[in-house]
This record gives C-alpha cells, structure tokens and sequence, in this order.
C-alpha cells in the first residue's frame, strides 16, 4: 500500500502546482481600475478607494488612478473617499476572465474646511489653510438655491451687499462696505479664473450682464478682500469665480425644464463624457428661455439663451490641454424705480400702480422713431431690452516642466455686441397744475392732457411723468492672458507670473423723455397749450433726444505678480503677494451742444426745441496712465485639523471708472486711484454638525469716486474717504435631519473728507454720514429639513437693516425681509422642484432715484422694490 499511498501523493501534489498557477492566471484576469474625478472633471490624487467584501485598499496616482489586482468574481461595493469630499459608493459585479473599469466622482462637502480652492491663490489649497475670506458653492448647492438671477446667488455672501431687484441683469454689488454708483466696481467676476470681462463696471455694462447661470456651471468660489488684489484687475473688494464643468470618461448627461407662474419656458442640457477613453474630454451644455418678468411689462421680457463648452486633453503627466468656447445671444428688461407712498413710515404702492408687479416699461411706448438733427431718424425698440451678444474663446494649459517647476498659461478673446434699451423715471411724479406752472411756466388751466393711442382726455387728478427710453449701443473687446511658473521649493511655494489683458468699449447714446400717466402699464400723453396752440409732445415725446454721447475708453494692463508660501511648521504657514499694475487708459469723448439745437421739423411744438447732439462739434481725446503696487501678507495657524485661525494685511486699488474718465476728460489731475487698505482676521472651525466662518476686518479707502449720471444728464463727479469697520459670520450646522445656514454682516461705512461745493453753488459736508445704499446689518438664515431621504423642504429668510439713498442720509430707505421657500424630491433620476421667492410680498427697496431727489407730489417718491412673489417649477433628470 505504501508505494500506492505514495503514487497518489506525487498526484496530489501535481495536481496542485497545476491549479494553483491556473487559478492565479484566473484572478489576474479579473480587475477593477479607473479614476477619480471632482465635480469640475479633475482627477484627485491621494483620494482613498477600498473593495468592500474584500481586503483590498489603494490610494489613488498623481493621475488619480487606482487599480485592484486578482479580484474573485463575485459582487462587491467600491468606495471613494477624500478630505473634503462626500463618499462615493457604488455596487459592482466581477466576472471571470473580466476586467471592470468604473471612474468614480466625489462631490466637493462646501461645510468642510478641508474642501480644496483655487480663488485668490497660486496653487489649490484646502479652505482650512487659507488666509483669506472665502465662501464656496458647489452644482447642488447652487441649484438647491435656485437664484433667478447671478445677484440672486450672490446675496447669499456675507459681506456682499447685492441689489438683485433689476432682474435677471444689471444688479448692483458693493464689497464690505464700499460704496459706489453700481455695478461690480471692486470685485471682479470670472469664468474659470479669468474675467467675464475686464472692467466690470462700464456704463450699462455691469459684469452680470454677460454671466449667465446654467448646468455647465460646476462651482462657485468667493473671496473677500484679501489676495483678490494680487490675482485681479481692479477687484480690492473680492473676486467671484465660476468654474465650469469639464468631462471624464463616463458619459454624463442632464436636462431641465423649468417653468413658473409668470409664464416661464426654460430647457438646460449639458453633456460631458470622453472622445477618446482617458485622454480626450468633453462638456457642453446650455439653456434657452422665455418669460414676460416678475413685472408686467405687456411684451416677453427675457428671451435667449447660451451655449459653451470645453474639451480638455489629459497628458499621461496629469497635466492637461483644455479650450473653451461660449456664445450668449439673450435679452432682458431692466427694472428700475417706481412710484411709491410712504403711510406713517410704511411703503405702500400708489393708486394705479402695483409695487410688486408693476414697472414703467410697457408694451404701450415699446417702438421709438423721432427725427434727428441733420436729418434722418433714430429709432430703438424697447423689447430689445437689455441684449449683450457675446462670442469668447480660450485655452488653458498646464505642464509640469520638472519635479519643481510647473509651467501654466490660460487666455481668452471676448467680443461684446450690446444693445441696451430701458425706461428711466426722470422727473415727477407730478401733478398736471404742478407740471405746468413748474416745467412748462404757464398758468395750470392752459394745458389739455390727452392719451395719444385714443385722444381720450386725461383724468385731471392723474399723476403724469417723464419716463426716458435710454438707449445705448456699447461695442465691447477683451484679450486676457495670464502665464505663471510655480516652483516647489519645499518649504517655500514660490509662483511669478504676468499678466496681459487689452479691452476696448465704443459707446453710443441717445435719450429721449416720453411724458406718461403714472399707472401700471403706463400710456403715452400728448399735451396742449390751449391759449397758444402750442404741443409740448411729439406722440408723446416730450424731449427728442435730449442726451446725445460718443465716446470710447481703452486700456492696456501690464501686470506682473508674485505669490509665496511658506509652510513654516506644520502648523504655521505663512503667505505674501505683490502685484505691480503698469497700465494705460486713453480714448475720446465728445463736446455735445447741451440742449442747444432747434431741429426746427416740429410746428409749434416744444418736444425739439431742446436737443443736444455731438455732431459738428470736436472730440476730447485723453489719456491717463497707471503705475502701482498692491501687496498683502498674512499669516494661519492650523491649532487642529478643525480649527484655524488667521491674520491678513492688503493694500490694492481701482483705477478711476468709465464716467470719471468721460467727466474730467479736459483736465485728469484731478483723478486718482482708489486706494483700498484693509486688515482682517479670521477665525474658521469646522466639528461633526458646525461650521464657523468669520472675519473682522477694517477697510479704509482714499478718494472713492461717486458718478451717478443725474436727471440732467450731468455726473455728480464728487469724491470721498471711506472708513468701515465689520464683522462677516458664515456658519453651517447638520443635526439628524436638520441642516441650517446662517450669515450675518455687521459693519459701520462712514464717509471721510465729504466737504465741498455743489454744482449751484451750495456747500456740503458729508463727513460722518453713513455710506449710502449700504445697510448696517444684513443676515440670511436659510434651514433645511430632510423629511425623507429623498424629499427635501427649505425655507429662506433675508433682513436688510435701513439704508440711506443719498450721501446727505435725507432720504431713509427703511429696513425689509424677504422670505424665500421650496420643497424638492428626488427619484431615482429625476429631481423635482418648486421654489418661491419674496413669499410674502414685502416691498423692500434697495435703492431710491439717484437721479431724483424730490417729488412734487410730497407723499409720492421713487424707488426701486424687490420682485414680487414667484413662483418656479422644474424637472431634471440625470442620465
């Protein structure tokens, strides 16, 4: 039996050395691989990625890979996880013999500080470590917020103070406390790190004109203050990046339909997926909408649509290839102040006119057509609206020249087609006796008021006004380019880079003054001097072309800038910034005859009597050059990986604006630059259900500039210091089902060196008045409640404390809230949504009339509301 015994062990044993290599070959066969995305299309090194239902756990390559080798066919659950990033999970099944190829995506946790930026810094590092004010929003976020506008958005930042009440377009931000005539005057915002365009704050060309909300968008990044100097043109109060979607391997699909109770029709797509597996990428999308506006304005208010997109080439390095296209063709109507009542300090709509719905724009005076001096007519279409033609490309690369030194460089070529039509209220409300005695000079019972559609006679107790159609044709280019070298030089990160950008804006413009009743959908009045037989309307226009401008302003920016880190301890990282700006401005403006030309077309009529025009006359040409350094330095302390703290100094500035250059054209001494000098500090936690985010900061600025273009045409051209003192709070917390949102804003904006002389010969002194249109307290508290996993309620609550219209604070506009709520669900694929804002109809008013300081009705004023109530449905599905 033994040689028996030992025949079949020598088989046993054979047998075994033959299945186990057959088995190995067997596993090998079977492996799991891919890559690990963010929301952007990036690939996240270090990220961790486990098998569940094996041992088995990797961390991803510098190109964000993984792989498992020798994987048992069966079913597993694969996992990914990374500071500063929600889990990833999915389930997968191995078969034999296969290999399973599966790209995972982490979405960025905005409560966490560990969530990695790249605003306002050099090189990506994590919000815990970074010296500046930050706030961040993911895709999600952003939709959950479902803003009707970019301001909207906005308004969720503490310390911006954000005007959204004209519309989708044109709003108004001020920085910390810094006042202005509008627009986006000292913050800067961009589309993936470069701006939508250079300045602004042109005339009429406020920067969310030319941005618009979408499913491309993957991420907004906010900074306040701090570094924006280094990394910006012109933006001492902040930058506000956008960062686009870009693709991965897996085809990614999403589209929306969103409609609402003010006759809303809006599709969203976007597409994202790879042309070639790991190497080439891809993402489009855009939008197409349709509504009549919050206000009724008789006509479709907002109609067009974008398209952009990205394709990106990956490197075998990490580094990467990405050009970028976008093209907006869309048109809005922009709101402006209505008339309104005060009854013992509350603000209430006037007969006639309904203060959340109603506007001065109407369907009723839409087409212009009046005769110009030297012959020809000019005409402008009013449901035009707003309408920016835009048409930009770019490209972006990165390459890393060795172990130290990382080479990037990213332009973009934007050209700007705007056509800008809107009402303006500019003089009154009055009444008739009022408007004859006062602006005609005659006696009140001469005059006869008739409605030009019908000839019907206006009633005698009507209110009446001038509402402007300001017309202005702005073409606009821009180039930018940045290139930097970041070099490693461990424990110092050292970047130096130059900045290039050359941006043209052509301007024409023409203002007419209509003479309307005061009711919602105005109509237009012709009125008669029955003594004399004299008109003092032509088909209801009053003045024809009583504004006439050509002008152009240009410039060349020459910029270099260095940033360095030093990660002193573990603990202890410091960072200092310089930026030297070398930059030109030049460009023409005309010497219009002021109200100075009879066409002489019109018999016995006063409507041409007064029109100002350009022609004949010479142009001022001129030309203001700008040499000056911003710098920053700041240190963080990381007690914990929770809690940071961190101390910055910033000194930048911003160039005079559009206006100013137009105003002092025959004589620039007497421009500056803004200077803008600010010192923060700030404190940043982070816990299992709380998030904390706050900074103090003191801001002083040297010869702000006010420009508002008055109901005469003129600027106002005054200048002034401005103190302020604040705090901004950001916080976060999550409890079960329970998540809340909570910021706040306290700050005290003075003005400084306000003395002067008025234009009729008046002094003033403004020092210690607060900074007007700039509240002192404003906070936004937002909860959620999880009421399933999928089924989600929200409501959000906003308070403005009281602001002031004016420098003199005369004019009071009194404290508001606004109460926003919603509910969304999702299932399996699909998400559905309803969203309310202005819940219940408060009017807040965010601004009065800058170019209107009284009323010769006493109880009648004018001011801009929020929007009235809305209401907004919609349905996405992801595929």
């Amino acid at each position: 039996m033994k040689p028996i015994n030992a025949y079949l062990g020598r088989l046993f044993l054979m047998l075994c050395l033959i299945s186990v290599p057959n088995h190995l070959l067997a596993q090998e066969k079977n492996t799991v691989s891919g890559k690990v995305f963010d929301e952007t299309g990036q690939t996240i090194p270090g990220a961790n990625v486990s098998l569940k239902g094996s041992d088995q756990n990797v961390i991803t390559d510098v190109n964000g890979s993984y792989l498992f080798s020798n994987v048992t066919a069966g079913s597993y659950t694969i996992s990914a996880t990374n500071v500063g990033y929600k889990s990833f999970e999915k389930k997968i099944t191995v078969k034999d013999g296969e290999s399973v190829k599966e790209d995972l995506f982490l979405e960025t946790e905005s409560q966490s500080l560990k969530e990695v930026v790249v605003t306002g810094s050099s090189s990506p590092r994590s919000k815990l470590e970074s010296s500046v004010a930050i706030t961040t929003m993911g895709a999600k976020a952003i939709e959950d917020r479902a803003p009707i506008s970019t301001a909207a958005l906005l308004q969720t930042i503490p310390g911006f103070v954000v005007e959204a009440s004209g519309g989708e377009i044109g709003n108004n931000l001020f920085a910390r406390g810094i006042p202005s005539a509008g627009a986006y005057e000292y913050v800067q915002i961009q589309e993936d790190g470069l701006p939508v365009f250079e300045d602004g704050a042109l005339q009429f060309a406020n920067a969310d004109t030319f941005y618009r909300l979408d499913e491309t968008v993957s991420k907004m990044e906010a900074v306040r203050g701090g570094s924006a100097s280094i990394f910006a043109n012109n933006a001492p109060g902040g930058i506000i990046n956008f960062i686009s979607k870009t693709g991965q391997n897996e085809f990614q699909g999403r589209a929306k339909f969103s409609t609402s109770d003010y006759g809303m029709f809006r599709t969203d797509l976007n597409l994202s997926g790879a042309l070639i597996q790991d190497k080439l990428f891809f993402n489009v999308g855009g939008f197409y909408r349709a509504d009549n506006g919050v206000r009724n304005t008789g006509f479709t208010a907002n109609k067009g649509g974008q398209i952009k997109g990205n394709l990106t080439y990956k490197f075998d390095d990490g580094d990467y290839l990405r050009v970028n296209f976008k093209h907006l063709n869309d048109r809005n109507t922009f709101y402006l102040p209505i008339p309104l009542k005060s009854n013992n300090g509350k603000i209430e709509g006037i007969d006639g006119f309904n203060p959340n719905y109603g506007t001065l724009t109407s369907a009723n005076f839409s087409h212009l057509n009046v005769p110009q001096y030297g012959g020809g007519t000019f005409t402008a279409d009013l449901e035009d609206g707003s309408h920016p033609v835009i048409n930009s490309i770019g490209a972006e690369f990165k390459k890393k020249i060795s172990d130290k030194v990382t080479f990037k460089n990213a332009f973009k070529q934007t050209a700007i087609d705007l056509n800008y039509n809107a009402i303006f209220p500019n003089g009154g409300p009055w009444t008739q006796d009022f408007y004859a005695t006062d602006i005609q000079k005659t006696t009140a019972g001469n005059l006869a008021y008739t409605y030009v559609d019908n000839g019907a006679a206006v009633d005698p107790n009507a209110l009446i006004m001038r509402a402007d159609h300001w017309y202005i044709q702005k073409k606009m280019n821009n180039f930018a380019n940045n290139f930097s070298f970041s070099f490693d030089l461990d424990p110092v990160k050292l970047t130096a880079g130059y900045y290039y950008s050359n941006w043209k804006s052509n301007q024409y413009w023409n203002w007419n003054s209509y003479l309307v009743n005061v009711s919602d959908n105005p109509r237009l009045l012709n009125v008669k001097d029955n003594t004399t037989g004299v008109d003092h309307t032509w088909n209801g226009v009053e003045r024809i072309t009583w504004l006439e401008r050509d002008a152009q302003t240009k410039s060349v920016l020459n910029d270099i800038y260095a940033d360095a880190e030093i990660k002193a301890t573990d603990n202890l990282t410091f960072n200092a910034g310089l930026r030297y700006n070398k930059d030109k401005y030049s460009g023409y403006r005309d010497n219009a005859r002021f109200f100075a030309e009879n066409l002489g077309v019109l018999d016995n009529n006063t409507a041409d009597d007064a029109v100002t025009t350009v022609k004949g006359n010479p142009y001022t040409y001129w030309r203001y050059d700008v040499s000056e350094w911003s710098y920053t330095a700041a240190g963080n302390y990381k007690f914990n990986d929770n809690m940071a703290s961190y101390i910055r100094y910033s000194q930048g500035f911003r160039s005079p604006i559009e206006e100013s250059f137009y105003d002092n054209a025959a004589d620039l001494s007497k421009l500056e630059n803004t200077k803008v000098n600010q010192l923060e500090l700030g404190y940043k936690y982070s816990g299992s259900f709380f998030t904390v985010n706050a900074n103090v900061f003191h801001m002083n600025l040297k010869n702000v500039a006010f420009t508002d273009i008055l109901s005469d045409g003129s600027s106002e051209n005054k200048f002034a210091d401005v103190n302020n003192i604040g705090l901004e709070v950001e916080t976060n917390a999550r409890y079960e089902m329970v998540k809340l949102n909570f910021t706040f804003t306290v700050q005290k904006p003075e003005y400084d060196k306000f003395t002067g002389t008025n234009a009729d010969g008046s002094t003033f002194d403004f020092n210690g008045n607060t900074a007007r249109r700039i509240p002192k307290f404003f906070c936004n508290l937002r909860p959620e409640v999880d009421i399933t996993k999928d089924f989600t309620a929200y409501v959000q609550f906003s308070y403005y404390d009281k602001k002031f219209t004016n420098q003199d604070n005369k004019q009071v506009l009194p404290a508001y809230k606004e109460v926003g709520a919603g509910l969304n669900y999702t299932y399996n694929n699909l998400r559905f949504a309803v969203d309310t804002s202005n819940l219940f109809n408060e009017i807040g008013l965010t601004e009065g009339d800058p170019r209107q300081t009284t009323s010769a009705a006493s109880d009648v004023f004018m001011a801009r509301p929020i929007l009235g109530r809305a209401f907004r449905f919609s349905v996405a599905v992801n595929f």
